[in-house]
């Protein structure tokens, strides 16, 4: 059944789940903070400054309007990157409707307090609860309709199963999982570790030291992550192992290349 989504962020993974969104057949509305940048999407149907070299069909809508672009969802995605998330989710707050779902994709912490993203936004929206979605799943590589696999957690098993069939098709599958806390974690915690390799490979270690890295540094994650509420057993998964290996060896991975 066709969806009115709202994707909050036009940056590139706002940008490829929403393509990926509109070919399952939703209605899919994407909102960003600047009117010039959404103008310049719209008269160039490309996202150039986050998603460059990707066609976006004309069945895509863009706006800068709040009230416009979360009218009458059914689902709320907030991919706003995490430094942002607090202010945007405070402009946004009052306006979602009462009966839509509200999913984070977005990874990391909030600075101020630490809270995993669903925290912050059932804190901030008041809408509870809030799933959230992480895995393997590099924004060039998803929008180009490459295999990828992700999870859905969230502490209603029902919501989290309806947001599988939001976003799962043929090339993007999506696992659930009631682990949000684990889910989160595993994918803020692996840019901590894939920075750690990104040192290691630019001065010169090689394929050895890489892979100590990553899964000493799962050890690491795995110990803190259940400290932290969350279930051992999700870090071996796709939120967890899966989004470590990409983020560490992976020419797209912002946190490997700084």
């Amino acid at each position: 059944m066709a969806e009115r989504i709202s994707i909050i962020g036009d940056g590139g993974w706002g940008t490829a789940l929403a393509l990926l969104l509109l070919e399952n057949g939703h209605k899919v509305t994407v909102w960003g903070h600047f009117p010039d940048h959404i103008k310049t999407i719209i008269q160039r149907r490309e996202n150039e400054l986050y998603l460059p070299d990707v066609k976006l069909p004309p069945e895509l809508n863009w706006t800068s309007e709040r009230a416009e672009a979360v009218e009458k969802a059914d689902v709320v995605v907030l991919a706003v990157p995490t430094k942002f998330m607090r202010p945007v989710l405070t402009s946004f707050a009052g306006m979602l409707p009462d009966s839509c779902r509200v999913v984070s994709v977005s990874k990391g912490l909030d600075q101020q307090t630490h809270k995993r993203m669903t925290q912050l936004a059932e804190e901030i929206i008041g809408h509870a609860p809030v799933a959230a979605l992480s895995g393997p799943s590099h924004a060039e590589e998803v929008s180009r309709k490459i295999p990828t696999a992700v999870c859905i957690a969230s502490s209603n098993k029902n919501n989290s199963r309806h947001l599988q069939k939001v976003f799962s098709n043929s090339r993007f599958r999506a696992y659930t999982s009631d682990d949000v806390a684990g889910v989160e974690l595993g994918g803020a915690l692996k840019n901590i570790i894939a920075v750690g390799v990104g040192i290691s490979d630019g001065i010169g270690f090689g394929d050895n030291t890489r892979a100590a890295l990553i899964t000493r540094g799962l050890v690491e994650i795995t110990r803190l992550g259940h400290a932290l509420g969350a279930k051992e057993a999700t870090f071996a998964g796709l939120s967890g192992l899966g989004d470590l290996i990409v983020t560490c060896t992976s020419r797209f991975s912002r946190n490997r290349g700084v």
